[in-house]
């Protein structure tokens, strides 16, 4: 038997190695979570680490977990403020968007590749959502940020599209398992699914930002052990009751994202963290579940499987969906070709082996092939792509304020980052001539990589981003007046 001592050491190589490894993938202009998944592999029983792993209910279950704490961490940090004008588009590419893209590749495997249709429709159900974060983490590696609302757009559907990803996947599975249930039972299963998912996630979301207002806790990290035992609660409570406990915790990330809470910036910080552990985890430990002689015969219908789902799938569904929208043939190109995959497929992909559908170890091997085309073609061609297509734009990086922002439950002020648009009446005019609320303060300007400390007589420069206390109504007031339509504020998530 291993000592713990030694598995504590080796875990903690593992993350360390995680860790540094991602400085490596931004030099590779390659996502994270591929170095993760080849250290894994690596550190297996077919690589020079040698652990011997083979437990696909150990992966499953830690990616359970996983994927929780994942998609809170996606809803609460969604800036809900810039969804806003991509809400529509954005909702449809994460539940509609997933279903064609589904339906699309599940046919094709079935009539080019010969797959069995409870085959062809869990392999394209598994790797049906994207994962932008392996997206931006490539794009803020090269400086590169995209233009208008492209970025807030695949921000939001891809921490909105794996909760359907599952839904559909689970759906599948329950359906092979019971081949005599009635259509209308099945019909029944879903619907209850989704809707206590989403009513269960709205309600204990909402609860949860008015009771930790409430709580007055002595010390500041308890806050942090609190939403942890609420993410965990809202997931249990909700599939206990025969809900959908993925898509609850995100509703309920995503609503306590809309409310002001005590210490909001630090638990979104704090979850952030969690997230990145969590995917690390995941990761490695699936990198261990793989062998890497098992994936060579299937390497040619992974590969066929990846592109189906990379120029077929993917660029219907997109251009289908948003054919109505604002977004141009470039910018439509662009959200077709983000769509990498990411911890969820991986993750789905154990569920077929635990609920003994046949061919199970042929579809966990394809969805990690395919994963792993996703993310060597699309990761390493992105920032060229979107150059080519006209669509990126300088990466303006997040000001480093000297003082930490934290919020607290008396919601009179808000303190808000604005930025100046090059077409507002306030630039090159001096505060004191601003027409501004008398309840509101410029408590910072972030200009660059400089933090002015402003006096009446300091001038407001195009691309400066104004860090202004007032209530409310002052704030729209001065959002109105500093940052045009185009434009917008960002919203720092930090009350006094």
């Amino acid at each position: 038997m291993i000592a713990l001592e030694t598995i504590m050491l080796g875990v903690a190589v593992l993350v360390i190695i995680s860790v540094l490894a991602s400085k490596i993938s931004h030099r590779l202009s390659l996502p994270a979570l591929l170095l993760f998944l080849f250290i894994g592999m690596l550190a297996g029983s077919e690589g020079i680490g040698g652990i011997q792993f083979d437990d696909p209910f150990a992966a499953q279950s830690l990616g359970v977990i996983a994927l929780t704490f994942i998609l809170f961490a996606g809803g609460l940090d969604t800036p809900v403020s810039e969804v806003r004008s991509v809400l529509a588009s954005g909702a449809l590419l994460a539940t509609l968007g997933v279903l064609i893209t589904a339906g699309i590749v599940g046919l094709l495997c079935i009539v080019l590749l010969g797959f069995s249709p409870e085959t062809a429709f869990l392999v394209a159900a598994i790797t049906s959502s994207t994962d932008a974060a392996a997206v931006f983490s490539v794009l803020r590696s090269q400086k590169v940020g995209l233009k208008g609302n492209a970025k807030p757009l695949l921000e939001f559907e891809s921490a909105s599209n794996d909760p359907m990803a599952i839904f559909l996947t689970t759906s599948i599975i329950e359906l092979v398992q019971h081949t005599q249930m009635p259509v209308t039972d099945w019909l029944i299963f879903v619907v209850r699914q989704m809707v206590i998912g989403v009513v269960l996630g709205y309600v204990l979301g909402y609860v949860t930002g008015k009771v930790m207002n409430k709580l007055h806790l002595e010390a500041d990290g308890l806050y942090s052990v609190f939403t942890i035992a609420v993410v965990l609660f809202i997931y249990g409570f909700t599939a206990t009751l025969g809900g959908s406990g993925f898509l609850a915790v995100y509703i309920a990330g995503l609503v306590l994202a809309m409310q002001n809470f005590i210490h909001k910036r630090s638990l979104v910080r704090f979850h952030d963290a969690v997230a990145w552990l969590m995917q690390i985890a995941v990761f490695l430990v699936l990198g261990l579940q793989v062998f890497p002689s098992r994936l060579l015969p299937i390497a040619g219908t992974g590969i066929l499987v990846a592109l189906i789902l990379m120029f077929i799938g993917r660029p219907i569904s997109v251009f289908l969906l948003l054919a109505l929208s604002k977004f141009d043939f470039r910018e439509k190109l662009m959200i077709s070709w983000v769509g990498l995959r990411g911890a969820a497929p991986i993750v789905l992909a154990t569920f077929p082996l635990l609920a003994g559908i046949a061919e199970a170890d042929l579809i966990f091997n394809i969805v990690f092939f395919v994963v792993l085309v996703s993310v060597l073609l699309q990761g390493s061609t992105l920032v060229s792509v979107a150059k080519r297509l006209g669509v990126t734009t300088p990466l303006v990086p997040k000001p480093q304020y000297p003082f930490e922002l934290v919020s607290n439950s008396n919601i009179k002020n808000e303190l808000v980052e604005i930025a100046v648009s090059a077409d507002s009446p306030a630039v090159d005019q001096q505060i004191v001539n601003l027409d501004l609320p008398k309840n509101s303060l410029i408590v910072l300007i972030a200009r660059g990589q400089e933090i002015v400390v402003p006096s009446g007589n300091t001038t407001i420069h195009a691309g400066d981003i104004l860090l202004v206390l007032a209530d409310k109504p002052s704030l729209e007031t001065i959002r109105a007046y500093i940052a045009s339509s185009t434009n917008g504020a960002n919203t720092a998530s930090a009350t006094t």
